[in-house]
């Protein structure tokens, strides 16, 4: 079984972040600690937050 990811990079506070986004990275970090069957519903849940929010982007 390979390495598992670690947590993302800290990009600093002058790095303009997305809410929405931040918290989806940090639940799919979270999501490294469960069994592999309860990470499905975390990657779904933070791959539709993903989803949304460039969907969200691409109409401004």
């Amino acid at each position: 079984m390979g390495a598992r990811p670690g947590p993302p990079p800290d990009l600093g506070d002058d790095e303009p972040r997305h809410p929405a986004v931040d918290a989806a990275v940090r639940s799919l970090v979270n999501a490294a600690t469960l069994a592999p069957a309860d990470q499905i519903a975390q990657y779904e849940a933070a791959y539709e937050t993903l989803r949304e929010t460039l969907a969200t982007i691409d109409q401004t």
